[in-house]
Order: C-alpha cells, then sequence, then structure tokens
C-alpha cells in the first residue's frame, strides 16, 4: 500500500473513531448547557469525556501500535488534547460571543478546527512510535 494511501486510511479511521467521541462530546455538552452550566465549563466537561475511549482506539486501531504504552505517550496524548481543547473552546467563544455565530454553528466549526490540530498531533507526536515520520502528514 502507498504511503499516502495509508495516510488517507489512517485519517478516515481517526475520523471514525472521532465520530464517537464526537457524539459523546455533543451530547454532553448541550445536555449541561440545557442545564445551566457555562458554555466554556461544559467544553471542558463534554470534551474530556471521549479522551480515555479516544486514546484506547487511536493507539490500537487506528495507529497500529503494538509495544507497551508509556508515561511520555500518555503525557503527550493529553498535551495535544488539551491543545486541541484550548483552540476549539478559544474558536467557540471567538464565533459565538465575538461574532454572535448561533452556538450549534460555532461547535461544529470548532470542532473541525479541533479535529485537524488533535490528528496532525497525534500523527506526527503523540503515536509516531518508531516509524520515522515523513514530510508528508495527511
Amino acid at each position: 500500500m502507498s504511503n499516502k494511501k495509508h495516510q488517507i486510511i489512517q485519517f478516515l479511521s481517526f475520523c471514525l473513531v472521532g465520530l464517537g467521541n464526537t457524539a459523546v462530546d455533543f451530547t454532553v455538552f448541550f445536555l449541561l448547557n440545557l442545564a445551566g452550566v457555562p458554555y466554556l465549563f461544559a467544553q471542558m466537561i463534554s470534551y474530556s469525556s471521549g479522551i480515555v475511549n479516544s486514546f484506547i482506539l487511536n493507539r490500537k486501531w487506528t495507529f497500529r501500535l503494538t509495544y507497551n504504552t508509556n508515561v511520555i505517550e500518555v503525557a503527550k496524548f493529553i498535551i495535544v488534547n488539551g491543545l486541541s481543547l484550548l483552540v476549539s473552546s478559544c474558536l467557540i467563544y471567538i464565533l459565538h460571543d465575538i461574532n454572535q455565530m448561533n452556538l450549534w454553528i460555532a461547535k461544529i466549526a470548532a470542532t473541525g478546527v479541533g479535529i485537524a490540530v488533535n490528528f496532525i498531533g497525534s500523527r506526527l507526536w503523540v503515536f509516531a512510535g518508531n516509524r520515522p515520520i515523513t514530510r508528508e502528514f495527511i
């Protein structure tokens, strides 16, 4: 299989895992929002709710790592997800509070950007393992 085809399949697998995590994220986010929880706090809780599942499925299925998990890998995963959370939260704030965009649309846009940040960080840093990193990342 060519490197480009492998990367496309890997990205699609990452997105499939992310779909499940996103469903949990959106459900928790809007339930908390309906319950009166401030949306930025709801964003932190909802985003965090899918992190363990994401780590396990992406490590084993998307990036097919076979060596044992280590503390450094987990720390990198938390950093990348924290960055993705920060980027998506800032984008929701900018789109919803500053630009008065509908909260659903702002959440969808922020999620798309968060996915891109997360995939690039996961592929190039968190789950890079012992394989060489090529210049192409998607």
